[in-house]
């Protein structure tokens, strides 16, 4: 492991995505200037308790200190696998003959007796819009609505019927 300079590292944070790797990698590398860490905190207008930790994290391992650590936090209920299998379900009843809808009960309902997982029925809305959901329906299609009898519907309805033929004519003044 090989000692940054303090020009490295201010090179290495102009180059960074991630903004707080980039503040960590600045905060190191004014540290590598002035050795004092509370001028540091100073100039960079954060907590000299963060600028101890990120130089103690450097001075201890290096570039990989300045890395970001996995986040605490609740586990999701439901893994990837099943959530996509509640992506498929979704997307075949939406397609389905069926008729009707699929409401966020329907959907709590079936992520129940399929996965043992119980949301609450707000929570169901923010699932689907973490999934890529959008939750805007179309018109709903009767089961017994045939494309054929519409199609007929609308020839007969449209032809040339004389009795619906209008003509306007103007009368002179």
């Amino acid at each position: 492991m090989k000692p940054e300079t303090a020009e490295s590292l201010l090179s290495l944070s102009k180059r960074e995505k991630n903004p707080h790797k980039r503040m960590r990698l600045l905060a190191v590398s004014l540290f590598l200037q002035c050795h004092n860490r509370t001028q540091v905190a100073s100039q960079l207008k954060v907590a000299r308790s963060s600028v101890n930790l990120w130089v103690s994290s450097y001075l201890g391992q290096g570039l990989a200190g300045l890395e970001d650590k996995p986040r605490l936090g609740k586990k999701p209920s439901l893994s990837n696998e099943q959530k996509r299998r509640l992506a498929r379900y979704i997307e075949f009843k939406a397609q389905s003959d069926e008729g009707g809808r699929l409401t966020g009960a329907d959907i709590q309902q079936y992520i129940s007796s399929e996965f043992n997982v119980e949301y609450h029925p707000n929570h169901i809305y923010k699932l689907l819009k973490s999934m890529g959901f959008c939750w805007i329906t179309s018109r709903s299609r009767h089961p017994k609505q045939t494309q054929s009898l519409q199609d007929a519907f609308k020839k007969v309805s449209s032809g040339n019927d004389p009795s619906r033929s209008h003509s306007y004519t103007t009368t002179p003044d």
